[in-house]
């Protein structure tokens, strides 16, 4: 496996310094590789969005169905999988894209993180740099004996040594992108009406100061495909909500009032009979 993960690995970088090659640019390279990737995916990306949309569309029609069949755990996973078909949604379909991404990421980080830029940046994000270890060159801390800057350490440095902030060029474009791509995923969660359910309105504050403590450790090139990625997945996103928003329009009568009860609904189904 091990060789397998080193072969793709080299295939990538390979593949940067081909785009380098043609761009002079390891930036350009980096958002060339972030679109073809997106291209790639967009496919599985727009299945997943509609999806989501449909899955918002049927949410009253589920509740219907717990409170119906709440008692039998198989007549609910059957009506629920009826629904599914039915409506062509299908729950796990979010979880594909990501899946798909994650060793492009992987792979990406591993070769920002072991290939020598000498301080190659774009936009004034250093490409081999995270925004920890620009903090602690700034401030004058050392990394660690495996060349990693501890967290707590570049804290600690930045308390005593505050005059070393003004050196805003080692850390301040990867901070800044850090900043976006935390904003970029609250945005993606508020478009997607994650803020609407209150059962997933936690997750909508947590995940972004979740991911600005993923990105602290980032190379600002994975951070500069991860968050042009993001921003691609936003527009396309609002592109399948403006696309589908005529269909939503025309809510069944569930959506205007509330789920009757099981006992109701049975007996409108004895009365269908």
């Amino acid at each position: 496996m091990g060789g397998i993960w080193n072969g793709a690995g080299q295939l990538l970088l390979s593949f940067l310094e081909f785009l380098y090659g043609i761009t002079n640019s390891y930036g350009l390279a980096i958002i060339i590789l972030t679109l073809i990737v997106r291209v790639a995916l967009y496919p599985l990306n727009q299945k997943q969005m509609v999806s989501m949309q449909h899955m918002q569309k049927i949410q009253p029609m589920l509740k219907v169905i717990q409170e119906k069949y709440g008692h039998d755990r198989e007549k609910l996973n059957q009506e629920t999988m009826r629904l599914y078909k039915e409506y062509k949604v299908n729950p796990a379909a979010g979880c594909l894209p990501i899946l798909v991404q994650l060793p492009i990421l992987i792979l990406l980080f591993k070769v920002l993180n072991s290939y020598d830029f000498s301080g190659t940046s774009f936009c004034g994000v250093l490409l081999g740099s995270s925004a920890t270890a620009g903090l602690g060159q700034a401030v004058g801390v050392a990394p660690g004996p495996d060349g990693i800057y501890s967290l707590f350490a570049v804290l600690s440095g930045i308390f005593s040594n505050p005059a070393g902030l003004a050196n805003a060029g080692l850390y301040l474009g990867n901070l800044a992108l850090l900043i976006a791509i935390s904003f970029l995923t609250w945005a993606q969660q508020k478009l997607s009406g994650a803020g609407n359910n209150p059962q997933m309105a936690m997750m909508n504050t947590i995940m972004p100061i979740f991911m600005a403590f993923i990105c602290l450790s980032m190379p600002g090139g994975v951070m500069l495909y991860w968050g042009l990625s993001s921003l691609i997945g936003i527009a396309q996103q609002y592109f399948v909500m403006k696309k589908t928003k005529a269909e939503m329009a025309i809510k069944p009568t569930l959506h205007k009032n509330k789920p009757v009860s099981a006992q109701r609904v049975g007996d409108d189904d004895d009365d269908e009979e």
